[in-house]
């Protein structure tokens, strides 16, 4: 606050959830890396065990540093908003970037084995689901975090980019479920059935990944905990609206 007095209290339950999240995606990273390590050899760049960068990387960049990239308006309530929106895009492009390390770890290491590519379900809503949220990251630097969108044009793309980034999360689970079917059916389907170790780990990682999205999309999706706008953010606000819209009092 200017006048020096400390910020409001998190509402009540907000900081629980948070924990909750990043102990989850703490949890499903461990079990990723646990299921790589024990199971599948370990991670090695221009190797047969390329291809284990793939999921790696999925989880790492595709759910665990996007749910935390939509939740920073909830976590840094009362920091300037401008450092928050900077926050928002760091993490998001840090995901894309982890992501395309990803990508491109799985098409080398098809190339290398001679395996084709993108004949999959997985592989069509996980390539999707990526080219999207690429698209999602560029618009929205354009629209917010960059200058030069119009007041009116911001306030009505808003709402479709929270649907939009809520949705693309979704997806992103959605394609790490389908990817790790995909691994078990190709790699144990014949001992899948009989409850396994590896199946039951990679099970677990899929529940985890689930536990994730749901705590996620929870508090996202609670009205109260949403992020105040601070007094100077409102004074500014009607500002520019006032200069790009032509509003005057009288109006």
């Amino acid at each position: 606050a200017m006048d020096g007095a400390p910020p409001p209290p998190s509402p009540s339950g907000l900081s629980a959830y948070v924990a909750v999240s990043q102990l989850l995606g703490l949890t499903l990273l461990g079990t990723t890396g646990a299921w790589l390590g024990r199971y599948r050899g370990g991670v090695a760049w221009h190797s047969p065990l390329q291809f284990n960068a793939h999921p790696l990387c999925m989880v790492l960049g595709m759910v665990f540093l996007q749910g935390d990239a939509l939740l920073v308006y909830r976590v840094f309530r009362h920091e300037a908003k401008r450092s928050t929106k900077a926050l928002h895009a760091l993490l998001h492009g840090l995901a894309l970037v982890i992501a395309l390390v990803g990508i491109i770890a799985v098409f080398e290491s098809h190339r290398a084995k001679g395996i084709p590519d993108m004949y999959s379900l997985h592989s069509w809503c996980g390539m999707a689901t990526f080219v999207l949220y690429l698209l999602q990251w560029f618009l929205g630097c354009g629209f917010f975090l960059f200058p030069g969108a119009s007041f009116s044009l911001r306030g009505w793309y808003k709402p479709q980019h929270v649907f939009f980034g809520i949705t693309l999360f979704i997806l992103s689970i959605t394609s790490c479920l389908l990817g790790i079917t995909e691994m078990l059916l190709f790699n144990i389907s014949d001992s899948y059935s009989h409850f396994v170790p590896e199946g039951i780990l990679a099970n677990t990682l899929g529940v985890l990944l689930v536990a994730f999205g749901l705590v996620v999309g929870y508090v996202l999706t609670r009205e109260e905990w949403k992020r105040p706008p601070l007094a100077e953010e409102l004074a500014l606000s009607m500002d520019f609206k006032t200069l790009t819209e032509g509003e005057s009092p009288g109006g």
